[in-house]
């Protein structure tokens, strides 16, 4: 299947292609479109034009187009959820509710393109401001560049262009490399939803030619990037004076306190630990258990990832499927035997199973090594043993990352202690550090990332405030 480029509401061939293959069996599945420099261009400038439109545009209208595509999306979601099963491996159970969510994220995108505000402020609260009225009002950006990740192809793109197209913006996307098709199924949508020519681009292509050139253009007002840290913290540096909003990652833990009734939670955090294989950046990767419920914890925790079926994405049955490549496997693989080797004990997995990589268990690995230090990306969790819940999250604390924690346990005054000393974006009490609803605040400190998610508060970083005064003197 041949793909085109999307570029000023037209589809257009680029001068190369590639060969997109599924990472479950290896097959070719389409030809991808790689722009070069001019498509490139080409979209910047169609984004640039369309600026002044989108900008004008009434804020009933584009809640119109975001919630006719929600619309499109409902009635199209057998074929969006087959899509992601073939382009990312995903399970298909999983691959609807990603489909689910994301039409609540266009959704949500519609409500809040209909509240955008600002406010009055009280000048004569200062000496000098009497006879003074002033209010806020925010204005959209202009051209968004949105480079975005393989594991959540459809909803994290609904991250990027529901509160930009929300805000009157108009965005340049690159999706990644691996999961183009939902991004071109997507921006079909939007233009059956009768979204202006130009306000959506879709280019894909390698990350040095498509994605250098839309970070440092500068028509590109803003860019939002959704990765790994090292590829963030280089559009940061090259970004120069645009805004930039940076979803990096995560070795998201959890900490089971004493008391805690262990048998309700286990497939809480099972599920928490091997969704879409592990490759969620608020993936459950590290659990510390109190010690007086440890062993019962860990018994529960491995009976029950045994449970979980390997095998075919489109095989409703299949809870877990191939990673996004065959070196992401090897890779994941190196680090589980590299703890093994440094006294790590593997309770289950660690094998693959027709390239399929096994959901592993790994106890009292070192926090030095990769597994436990590192974002595993991978069907991988590390459990160890802790004597209080205040060793654990100085242990949670002692990471390169903070985006989301989860702390279960029955004492409040644990609980908020945690919460004040957790170094996260998010605390999650009673809850793996995975949860995450697509209208509340997401986003995380040092490492993490910079910015928050959350169509509201994506809508702030997508605009600029503007302060007026009348004098009345």
């Amino acid at each position: 299947m041949k793909q085109q480029l999307f570029i000023d509401g037209e589809w257009v061939d680029a001068p190369d292609e590639t060969v997109l293959r599924s990472p479950y069996s290896g097959e070719a599945i389409a030809h991808i479109p790689a722009a070069s420099p001019a498509e490139v261009d080409r979209a910047l400038a169609a984004a640039d034009r369309a600026r002044e439109t989108m900008a004008r545009m009434p804020a009933h209208q584009r809640a119109s187009i975001l919630e006719k595509v929600a619309v499109l999306l409902s009635e199209r979601a057998d074929e969006a959820a087959r899509i992601l099963a073939l382009e990312a491996a995903k399970a298909i159970t999983t691959a609807r509710l990603e489909v689910q969510r994301t039409i609540q994220t266009y959704k949500f995108a519609a409500e809040e393109a209909k509240r955008i505000h600002g406010e009055t402020i009280p000048l004569d609260a200062a000496p000098g401001g009497e006879g003074r009225i002033a209010y806020t009002m925010r204005e959209p950006l202009g051209v968004i560049g949105a480079i975005t990740p393989f594991n959540f192809p459809l909803n994290l793109v609904a991250h990027k262009l529901g509160p930009a197209i929300a805000a009157g913006n108009t965005v340049v996307l690159k999706p990644a490399a691996q999961t183009p098709l939902s991004a071109f199924f997507i921006a079909r949508l939007f233009q059956e939803a009768g979204l202006p020519p130009g306000a959506l681009n879709v280019v894909t292509g390698s990350g040095r030619t498509v994605g250098e050139q839309i970070v440092t253009d500068p028509r590109v007002k803003m860019v939002t990037f959704t990765g790994s840290p090292e590829v963030g913290t280089a559009i940061r540096n090259k970004a120069g004076l645009k805004r930039v909003t940076l979803e990096l990652g995560s070795n998201a833990a959890v900490i089971i306190d004493e008391g805690v009734d262990v048998d309700r939670i286990i497939s809480r955090c099972v599920t928490g630990a091997f969704s879409n294989q592990g490759q969620v950046c608020i993936s459950l990767q590290r659990i510390y258990v109190h010690e007086a419920v440890f062993e019962h914890f860990v018994g529960r925790f491995v009976e029950a990832t045994r449970q979980l079926r390997i095998g075919d994405p489109l095989d409703p049955n299949t809870d877990l499927s191939a990673l996004i490549s065959r070196q992401e496997t090897a890779r994941v693989q190196s680090w589980i035997e590299e703890a093994r080797e440094h006294g790590a004990v593997v309770a289950t997995g660690g094998t693959t199973e027709d390239g399929v990589l096994m959901p592993t268990v790994l106890l009292q690995a070192d926090h030095a090594l990769n597994v436990s230090c590192q974002e595993a990306f991978g069907p991988i969790v590390v459990i160890n043993s802790v004597r209080s819940v205040a060793a654990a999250v100085d242990l949670v604390n002692d990471s390169r990352y903070g985006l989301q924690a989860g702390v279960y346990t029955r004492d409040i005054q644990t609980a908020l202690d945690a919460v004040d000393k957790l170094q996260v974006g998010g605390v999650m009490i009673n809850d793996i550090p995975s949860f995450r609803v697509d209208h509340m605040p997401y986003g995380g400190v040092k490492e993490s990332g910079l910015g928050r998610e959350g169509i509201k508060y994506a809508v702030e970083e997508m605009t600029e405030m503007k302060l007026v005064v009348w004098n009345r003197n």
